[in-house]
């Protein structure tokens, strides 16, 4: 019936909403085919397909759809999806245009002469002429100065410059217009108006034309105005024989009076045009230079670039020289470009596949880095607009989403013009955007890394990966001290080498005390009552799904401990769904037990600093402990292993996370009644020493404090013997941990099984 069919289309107006306000894209020329957005909409498609009464489910729903966009005028995405929509709902109800065109001439007068809208409706051919023509010319002879104001900029734009309509389609406005008392600004319109070429419309469609039938993709079909690729290839060329040889500061002034004069930027869609063009030329060239490129010298192998670079001279040129006067000119110019050449590369991606080559676009984006970056601008932040415009580029090139583009998209990321002017940037401003870049890099590499199933590509990937944390770690150490937490919630349990390089970070002002010691007495360190400074936002995890009122749950507990069976329901808040544990690789969601081990052990360590001096602090007894403990001795041996992970992974540098999470482990592995508690404690200490250094400062004094105090009686246990390699193991890492056999006290110790078994540090304290 109608009434099903409208409640289902207003189900899928619904889910398309949220997937329009969640994406990151800019515009639908850059979705990709298999974007939910594409799927809403076939969907809408499909149900007015099959709708009975379609004319009447078409119109309520055009009227939804306008109601919406006048609603949501500013958002560029959500107004392109819904003239994409309309169009393909007029194909199905031929009346449709004269429809919208009657509802937008009743619409209120506070919203009447939004200038996007009517636009994008003329530009889509949503509207019906002859109605829309009388309502514009009974505006005109209302003399209202908004409506006048408004049909001017409708004729600059729709009719002179973008040829969306043309003369005969609004005689009535242009004849109102000519009656008005002369003014120099109408009568310079009328003119332009008159001196038109009669030219043909132009059917734009928003370059979706496939997209009626909900068959076709976004960027496979572009109309450009008749003539426009012809004259864009020939001032094209004429830039690149200015190029090569460089030519002179004249030959280049004339050049951007040149392009001035051809009117290819005067509008933002025009640019936008020229721009693509230019990035398809400069990638059809390289293409058809790479076969003679690969064979031949290195000086025909540069001639396949020779478009690419000059291209990026271009960019480079525009975006210096923009309109000092208009906000943010710089980031707008280069915005443009990189949109659109993300529209080029993700069109030949798909339609190339497995010939695509990464090469080109590589080289640009390497170009337009060098040039612009490479020079002081001599302002921060126009400076940190454009590195923050790359980083948006790269975001929307991300391996998730392209693969192919692995490479060169990670040797982007380490570029030297990018990753050490972000994580230099006044006020670590640019380290937000770097944390995202490489958190992505992350999530990409995770499923291959948790199943170990890394091809020859995707391991030298992951090697690429490994250097790049190497000289985070060496240069900006910093910089992965404040985001460890969230990058740890995106590696795999099992990267042991890949977590270690990032934990063993400390500042560059700190000193880190020899964790091999004699007798160091680490709670008297001066840095170990020192918060660690975190810049992840790691109770972001609590505001979703089934942990949305966890924190709160936990923090009632801390404070009160009730309820009472908050520690029994705990476990199973920490479960994932069958469908998202399948994804996951893992029963239980990971970056939640890893908030909530610090997010618990940080109010601990608040409890504990508010007490007075010389109060005595009892925590074994407290409600910390309390849910410490009872995850080590409750949860399955999948997500105990888990929960030991989050526990080590604040293990780092000397500061007060380190000793109260080393205490919390070093008393679970001394209070818990079950040995394999102890093992697994053993096993996630062991498993990273045994790989190859750095190793986190935090974690060895641990570890030697767990095998040296006879306090945990460590050598006594059976897994420490379970077999002759083990036990070699143990003492191999034990003898590099002490200098020593461990089984022998040193000189004035007594032996271990005699030794008084009194810890070295106080739970907790500090």
């Amino acid at each position: 019936s109608t009434q099903e069919a409208l409640e289902k289309l207003g189900q899928v107006f619904n889910q398309l909403d949220r997937s329009i306000s969640q994406s990151r894209e800019q515009s639908i020329a850059t979705i990709t085919a298999d974007h939910e957005i594409n799927q809403h909409l076939r969907n809408i498609i499909s149900v007015v397909s099959q709708s009975a009464n379609r004319n009447e489910v078409v119109f309520a729903s055009a009227q939804k759809i306008l109601s919406s966009i006048y609603e949501n005028p500013t958002v560029p995405l959500f107004l392109e999806v819904y003239f994409v929509v309309l169009e393909a709902l007029r194909e199905a109800y031929k009346k449709l245009t004269l429809d919208i065109t009657n509802m937008v001439m009743y619409v209120p007068e506070d919203k009447k002469f939004n200038r996007d809208i009517i636009t994008g409706l003329l530009r889509s051919q949503l509207l019906s002429f002859p109605e829309f023509d009388a309502h514009l010319a009974k505006l005109v002879d209302g003399r209202n100065p908004n409506a006048l104001e408004f049909t001017a900029y409708i004729i600059k734009q729709c009719l002179i410059e973008m040829r969306y309509v043309i003369p005969s389609d609004i005689p009535q406005t242009l004849e109102a217009l000519s009656k008005l008392p002369p003014q120099p600004g109408l009568i310079k319109l009328l003119e332009e108006v008159k001196s038109l070429p009669p030219t043909q419309r132009k059917d734009d469609k928003l370059g979706k034309k496939g997209m009626k039938i909900g068959v076709g993709l976004p960027g496979q079909e572009v109309n450009d105005p008749v003539g426009l690729r012809d004259r864009v290839t020939s001032l094209f060329q004429d830039w690149v024989m200015i190029c090569v040889p460089p030519g002179s500061d004249k030959a280049v002034a004339g050049y951007v009076a040149q392009l001035q004069q051809a009117g290819v930027l005067k509008s933002e869609e025009l640019s936008l045009r020229f721009f693509r063009i230019c990035v398809e030329i400069s990638v059809e060239t390289w293409y058809l230079q790479q076969d003679k490129a690969q064979n031949g010298t290195s000086a025909e192998q540069q001639l396949a670039y020779q478009a690419t670079d000059a291209f990026a001279k271009l960019v480079v040129l525009l975006v210096k020289f923009s309109d000092p006067n208009v906000p943010n000119s710089k980031a707008t110019v280069l915005t443009r470009v990189l949109n659109m050449t993300i529209k080029v590369l993700m069109k030949d991606y798909e339609g190339r596949k497995t010939r695509f080559n990464q090469k080109p676009y590589f080289r640009l984006f390497d170009d337009l880095l060098l040039d612009l970056m490479g020079s002081p601008s001599g302002e921060d932040q126009v400076s940190l607009q454009l590195l923050g415009t790359f980083c948006s580029a790269l975001l929307a090139l991300q391996p998730s989403r392209l693969p192919g583009f692995a490479f060169a998209w990670l040797e982007l990321v380490s570029h030297r013009m990018l990753m050490p002017k972000l994580l230099l940037s006044k006020n670590n401003k640019g380290w937000p955007l770097f944390q995202r870049l490489l958190s992505e890099l992350f999530r990409f590499l995770e499923p291959y890394l948790r199943g170990a199933e890394l091809t020859e590509p995707l391991l030298i990937l992951y090697k690429g990966t490994l250097r790049v944390l190497l000289v985070l770690l060496h240069d900006f150490p910093e910089f992965l001290c404040d985001y460890h937490s969230s990058f740890c919630d995106s590696i795999p349990p099992s990267c042991i080498q890949m977590r270690n390089l990032i934990l063993s970070a400390f500042p560059r002002t700190m000193r880190l005390p020899d964790p091999f010691t004699p007798n160091l007495k680490v709670d008297l360190l001066a840095e170990i009552n020192q918060p660690p400074r975190i810049l992840s936002n790691y109770l972001a995890c609590f505001q979703n799904g089934a942990a949305s009122t966890l924190k709160t749950d936990v923090d009632l507990y801390l404070k009160t401990r009730t309820p009472p069976t908050f520690l029994q329901e705990l476990k199973g808040r920490l479960l994932l769904s069958p469908q998202e544990a399948q994804q996951a690789g893992t029963r239980y969601n990971v970056p939640v037990i890893n908030a909530l081990v610090l997010h618990v052990g940080i109010q601990a360590i608040t409890q504990l600093q508010s007490k007075p001096p010389n109060q005595p602090t009892p925590v074994a007894q407290s409600a910390p402990m309390d849910i410490f403990l009872n995850l080590a001795n409750e949860l399955d041996p999948e997500g105990r292993y888990l929960f030991l992970n989050a526990i080590a992974n604040q293990l780092r540098y000397p500061n007060n996370h380190t000793h109260y999470f080393s205490c919390v482990l070093l008393y679970l592995f001394s209070e818990t009644q079950l040995e394999v508690v102890q093992e697994q404690i053993t096993r996630v200490l062991l498993e990273r020493l045994i790989v190859n250094r750095p190793h986190p400062w935090g974690l060895l004094i641990t570890f030697i404090e767990l095998i040296k105090n006879p306090r945990y009686t460590f050598w006594s246990h059976s897994f420490t013997r379970c077999a002759p390699e083990i036990e070699r193991l143990f003492e191999s890492v034990a003898r590099s941990c002490m200098g020593r056999d461990p089984k022998q006290p040193a000189v004035g110790e007594p032996p271990l099984q005699q030794a008084n078994p009194q810890p070295s540090r106080e739970v907790g304290r500090g």
